[in-house]
């Protein structure tokens, strides 16, 4: 695959990053385009290995060496149709996955791996570009409906694979647009909005129906899905957040990031919020807890809100430079990554628990106190390390527990698992014989790459079981749908 000795001759090389000073003034994605010669010699550097463990980091199993080898040899139109084969969404993962292919690159055992995270947006963006992406309805419906619920990337890929095998399906998302935590997690400089529209209406053109608004178990009654549909896929995320219950939670200025990031893509879109209840980092001093992705994109939304000061904390020690030994190739490497909201501003610190918040008269957050710790799994303080910091706005990005449970789940009295997510078996399957789950609401927080692969894989058992039914559901008059 690739050129022979491609590994030897070219080295590994990523697309520039707009100067900081530029892209923290808009909401622009950060990345520059790159050359069609730079791409094809980062395919060739893809070796004929004999065992491509990139397979074993790609949870949708995408043909990573075969593309690599058609963009070397420009093969660009057979590039695309081979990552489709694979990933519903390229778009998304070649912007917003981590990439855990690259750690299990062969080439990663001494070497940087292949860009393939780079190669995979090129390929998707090339294209679109030249019009190689189109829609795909099926030849023939079934006459079975499906009803998804959340719009979220594991909810797009199943309603898009089920549609193509010609079932009916009906996705309905709470929010006012389409996209779950693409649309309103995500922040728009690293994935702008419009590579989503452009794949709903792809998905619109093969006939897939969407209804916004619809918060199911909410304002939407769940008879109208139970009654209506021969198979349900629940696939509305991990949404209930981990919070931290020290004294002074109360406080005015505390609050979780998913109360704040989906804030700003609304503002992006367009969207007029109650003044009321906005959360805006201008002029304050903020304080991010929590070091992962979250953490990371709260940052850089803070900073382009133009702040006084931010800091990030994290309460595990920091990761090592290079790959720890107590995660070797292949594994996902367990080291110091620094996204590009890090290189824009902001103190970034390690090993520290929060204790308590304090706050004014009138109930207004004024100071965080917190200890540096050691090591886990006990965290113990390190004496006479406690300090103080002056703070207006805490933003809590700890992670999430699991889908929210109240509403929908509640109402449908689907089993859940020990975790505290909707019980599913091999076939996605819930205690309740049509109902499915997919995605994070399965198997909690996790990866885009990871939910576009859940929703395929939960298409493909829900086809299977539709084609046990002998006559489809008897039609309600249903206005939603």
């Amino acid at each position: 695959m690739g050129k022979i000795t491609g590994f030897l001759e070219f080295k590994r090389e990523q697309p520039a990053r707009r100067k900081v000073e530029e892209r923290i003034q808009d909401w622009l994605e950060i990345y520059q385009p790159i050359s069609e010669e730079k791409l094809r010699q980062q395919g060739a550097r893809c070796m004929d290995c004999g065992v491509p463990f990139c397979h074993t980091g790609c949870p949708v199993n995408n043909l990573i060496p075969d593309w690599n080898d058609m963009v070397y040899r420009g093969k660009w139109e057979d590039a695309v149709h081979r990552l489709q084969s694979t990933n519903n969404f390229p778009e998304f993962t070649g912007r917003i996955c981590p990439a855990p292919c690259e750690p299990a690159c062969t080439l990663s055992i001494n070497q940087p791996p292949v860009s393939i995270k780079l190669i995979e947006k090129s390929i998707v963006e090339r294209g679109w570009q030249e019009g190689w992406i189109h829609p795909e309805p099926p030849e023939q419906n079934t006459g079975k409906r499906v009803a998804v619920v959340g719009s979220g990337p594991s909810g797009l890929a199943a309603a898009q694979q089920l549609r193509r095998a010609g079932h009916s399906v009906t996705v309905y998302e709470k929010a006012n647009r389409l996209g779950g935590l693409l649309r309103y997690g995500i922040p728009n400089f690293k994935l702008e909005k419009h590579v989503i529209d452009r794949r709903l209406e792809q998905m619109r053109a093969e006939g897939v129906t969407f209804v916004t608004g619809a918060h199911v178990g909410v304002n939407l009654p769940i008879e109208a899905l139970t009654e209506h549909y021969d198979a349900i896929l629940l696939c509305g995320g991990a949404e209930q957040p981990r919070d931290l219950n020290i004294p002074g939670r109360e406080l005015r200025g505390v609050h979780f990031a998913m109360d704040f990031l989906p804030q700003q893509n609304h503002r992006c879109e367009g969207d007029q919020l109650d003044p009321t209840l906005d959360i805006l980092a201008e002029g304050k001093r903020v304080i991010i807890i929590g070091g992962g992705d979250t953490g990371a994109d709260c940052l850089g939304t803070v900073l382009r809100q133009h702040p006084l000061s931010v800091h990030q904390f994290e309460i595990m020690p920091m990761p090592p430079a290079e790959r720890s030994p107590s995660t070797p190739w292949p594994l996902w490497p367990l080291q110091l990554r620094t996204e590009g909201a890090h290189e824009e501003g902001g103190v970034r610190d390690w090993t520290i628990n929060s204790l308590k918040f304090t706050g004014d008269e009138n109930g207004n957050l004024k100071q965080l106190h917190a200890v540096r710790v050691g090591p886990p799994p006990k965290f113990e303080p390190i004496a006479d390390s406690k300090f103080s910091l002056e703070v207006d706005l805490v933003l809590l990005a700890m992670g999430f527990l699991g889908p929210v449970k109240n509403g929908m789940i509640e109402q449908l009295g689907v089993a859940l698992d020990k975790r505290g997510n909707v019980a599913a078996n091999a076939e996605y399957q819930t205690s309740i014989e049509n109902i499915f789950a997919a995605g994070d609401m399965r198997r909690g927080q996790s990866l885009v790459v990871w939910a576009i692969s859940e929703g395929r894989k939960a298409a493909a058992a829900v086809d299977r079981y539709l084609a046990t039914l002998e006559e489809p559901a008897p039609q309600h008059d249903h206005a939603l749908a």
